[in-house]
């Protein structure tokens, strides 16, 4: 089994709208966890918990991801979303977990912004063109928040899920099922 798109595999986006949903529900996710803040900046128990809660009410969910899906996706393509899925936790920890040990909070969820939008990348296969320019655009706001750290991380925060918001409202409401050109 490769990752490597087969040659000739014509590939249907068919579950656009179930990205926005889940999309728009991190968006709401972070955006709150950002409001309350404390310590760790972004609060690291709202998050998780909204993560979660939002992960099994749309991802695990089979019943809304047949609703808001137009077909199957093709075996090649659960394989690049099952690997884009783990590279995010394995981008994650290189990235936002080195700053554990001495608590900061800053380039731990930099590091964690930064997984998310390369983690897009490779769900090109699965949802389309979309997903290049939301992780171009995630990147820009993260290097912003590397190069500029005076600018506070609620910023970065409220800009990402502002981010999520609008990919995943255009791709619930306005982006429809294509194939491959």
């Amino acid at each position: 089994m490769s990752l490597l798109h087969p040659r000739g595999e014509k590939l249907a986006f068919n579950h656009k709208r179930a990205c926005g949903l889940w999309l728009i529900a991190v968006s709401l996710v972070i955006f709150a966890a950002a409001l309350i803040g404390g310590k760790q900046i972004i609060n690291m128990t709202v998050f998780s918990l909204g993560y979660i809660a939002a992960f099994l009410s749309i991802n695990a969910n089979q019943s809304l991801q047949r609703r808001f899906s137009e077909g199957p996706s093709s075996p090649f393509q659960r394989r690049a979303g099952f690997y884009a899925v783990i590279s995010l936790f394995v981008l994650m920890s290189l990235f936002g977990g080195p700053y554990f040990a001495d608590e900061n909070w800053r380039r731990i969820w930099l590091g964690a912004f930064l997984a998310t939008a390369l983690h897009f990348l490779p769900f090109y296969y699965v949802h389309g063109k979309s997903m290049l320019v939301l992780s171009l655009v995630s990147i820009v706001n993260v290097a912003l928040g590397y190069a500029f750290p005076e600018l506070p991380l609620v910023c970065t925060a409220y800009a990402d899920a502002a981010i999520k918001l609008g990919f995943g409202v255009y791709l619930f409401c306005f982006s429809k099922p294509s194939k491959q050109s």
